[in-house]
Order: C-alpha cells, then structure tokens, then sequence
C-alpha cells in the first residue's frame, strides 16, 4: 500500500480505530482531506504501530 485513501464514513473508522486502540482522542484522529500522512503520524506515534499496520487497519474498517 503506498497512499492511504479514507473512503467511507469517517466517523465510523475513526469509532473503531478509538475502540482497538484506547488512548486515541478525537483530536489524534482529526482528517483533513490531503493530509493523510500527517494523521497516520499522529497515529503512529501514540500507538506504536508500523504506519503499514494502521493502513491495512483503516482499510479493514472501510469494507
């Protein structure tokens, strides 16, 4: 995966994302269209999870 592409409902990921991973705020996992690596940054550096990992999540959760 080279790009990450947010499709879907936002809302609902970001829920599951929140639920798996229990220290996220809603303020780590503000999207703005265009800044994707930025948020998987945020993410990254709060869980420790391979930016690879978090992609295939987000992905998991659109479908």
């Amino acid at each position: 995966m080279d790009k990450l592409e947010i499709k879907g409902n936002w809302n609902v990921i970001k829920g599951k994302l929140k639920q798996e991973y229990g220290n996220l705020t809603d303020d780590d996992l503000t999207y703005v269209e265009g800044q994707e690596e930025e948020l998987l940054g945020k993410i990254q550096k709060k869980v420790g999870e391979e930016k690879e990992t978090i992609k295939r999540k987000i992905h998991q959760y659109q479908n």
